[in-house]
């Protein structure tokens, strides 16, 4: 008998360029939406594509009670023609495909043997549409770890900088929803993740004024069939670059950052390969010759540009060293974007951080402890886990633990045991094959956990129980940190139903002293 051999998928490469040449070819084409979803994204497409004449079919294998929030939405509103839009839901139909005269494809649908995106005659998404119809100059940040920190806070620099800036992308928040917006005088923040990014490979329309990849570690690995795969997609965010744009990347070797490959250093990859002007971030001083920015032995943020050397981030109200980095390269882009070095940082050291990342949300007293509550549901590998644990100055009570993805889950233990660490007071965690993987990394590192949960209702009430009974004791004033390092598919829609779960649940079960 013959062995099996492994068929490695072939990327996928679009035409170059767009189904629909202007806008007023839209009208009256036939599009199908492929995942209507309740992210924001296929509801985006659907209110584009009507408002500009198309006739629409909004398909998706989850029924029409899954996405009531998403359908009441748009039956709610008056300006749209939805004579011209039919739901097929609780699963797809292939003639839909074969009919239609373009699809919007959901970037986390795989088209590698998928026999309805074989069936299109085009195929196009929310994100290939925007660039192509606006003008607006584009600042794409993509990467494993930080990007939505990252865009967020350029964003918000942006904005309080006097840029009428908008910002989409990955982050939940379509392009397509403010479109009509941007020009050529409205800078766009993308986060793209590396799905999004595989979904314009041939199609040469993503040229960022500045492009940023933050730090890569394997993730996705379920996914992907190689971690060389994985960062090939998220090369493509400076494929099309020229000398006249910038690149940011990574300086410091990382062994995290390895997945199998045996490179530690992306960051010098893409800076062979890349067109753009590259410039550097990281934890060190960089050399003379390099430009870019590095945190001093004070934390503070150094900006080199053309040899002048800045201070261009100082104290923030967000914690955790990672969050510095994050900030350190948002100060970056906006120094590129023409920003005063003292005035980006008043502004970045007053961002407060984002939703689902190291959020603040909630503050519980009992037995003469303070108990702060920080949501850190994005964080769904175990880097940023392991970051989230280091991020304060005392034990964190640590709350992880999902469905695995795939992933090397070492980064955990490995942070929280290594000599200079600070030991979490106490760890509880989530059901899932990822909190499988990781019992035993615990354990060989002697790190206790006080247990194993189905729910977040028995987890908090678990921990309300042990703070109630002195168990969990430390500093007198206690930090909570939900940050799963893993998914929780079947348990959550996504990270973040996850994160408005977790603080729904602690809003209920923590109410009062």
């Amino acid at each position: 008998m013959a062995d099996s051999v492994q068929v490695i998928p072939v990327a996928h490469i679009y035409p170059e360029g767009c189904a629909f040449g202007s806008i007023e070819d839209i009208k009256g084409k036939t599009v199908v939406v492929m995942g209507l979803g309740l992210n924001g994204g296929g509801e985006a497409s659907v209110r584009f594509l009507l408002k500009n004449g198309a006739n629409v079919i909004a398909t998706d294998m989850k029924t029409e009670e899954e996405l009531k929030p998403t359908i009441d939405s748009i039956a709610a509103d008056s300006s749209l023609d939805k004579s011209r839009l039919v739901y097929h839901l609780g699963g797809h139909s292939i003639e839909d495909f074969e009919n239609a005269d373009c699809v919007i494809k959901n970037p986390g649908v795989k088209y590698d043997g998928n026999k309805f995106l074989a069936a299109a005659k085009a195929i196009e998404t929310d994100i290939s549409l925007f660039l192509h119809f606006s003008k607006a100059p584009i600042i794409a940040v993509t990467g494993s770890k930080g990007k939505s920190s990252t865009v967020s806070a350029i964003h918000y620099g942006l904005r309080e900088a006097g840029f009428d800036a908008f910002l989409g992308g990955n982050i939940t928040v379509s392009p397509l929803s403010f479109i009509d917006k941007t020009s050529e005088k409205t800078p766009v923040v993308l986060e793209l993740s590396s799905w999004q990014l595989a979904d314009l490979r041939g199609r040469k329309l993503l040229r960022p004024k500045i492009s940023v990849i933050t730090k890569i570690v394997p993730d996705h690995q379920n996914f992907y069939h190689s971690m060389i795969a994985y960062v090939a997609d998220k090369k493509l965010i400076y494929a099309e670059q020229t000398k006249k744009d910038f690149a940011i990347f990574d300086f410091d070797d990382d062994a995290a950052a390895d997945g199998g490959t045996l490179i530690e250093n992306w960051g010098n990859i893409f800076a062979r390969e890349t067109k753009a002007r590259v410039l550097r971030y990281s934890r060190k001083a960089l050399p003379k010759n390099v430009d870019g920015v590095w945190l001093d032995k004070n934390g503070r943020g150094k900006c080199r540009i053309g040899g002048t050397e800045e201070t261009i981030l100082r104290d923030l109200v967000v914690p955790g060293k990672h969050i510095r980095t994050n900030c350190l390269n948002a100060a970056l882009v906006l120094r590129l974007m023409g920003v005063e070095a003292k005035k980006i940082a008043e502004i970045i050291g007053k961002w407060n951080g984002i939703e689902h990342r190291l959020e603040f949300f909630h503050e519980y007293k009992a037995n003469g402890r303070s108990f702060r509550f920080y949501n850190d549901s994005a964080a769904t590998v175990p880097e940023a886990t392991a970051a989230a644990s280091q991020s304060f100055d005392a034990p964190v009570i640590l709350i992880a633990g999902g469905t695995d993805k795939g992933l090397d889950l070492s980064p955990i233990p490995l942070a929280l045991s290594s000599p200079s660490a600070v030991r979490p007071e106490s760890i509880y965690l989530l059901e899932g094959s990822a909190t499988d993987k990781l019992l035993p990394l615990l354990s060989a590192e002697k790190i206790a956990v006080r247990g194993v949960y189905p729910s977040l209702d028995a987890l908090l009430s678990a921990l309300k129980s042990d703070i109630a009974g002195n168990a969990a004791c430390g500093t007198e004033c206690g930090i909570v940190v939900f940050s799963p390092g893993a998914t929780s598919f079947g348990m959550f829609r996504n990270e973040f139903d996850r994160g408005n779960s977790f603080k729904d649940a602690v809003r209920r079960i923590f109410a009062g002293e």
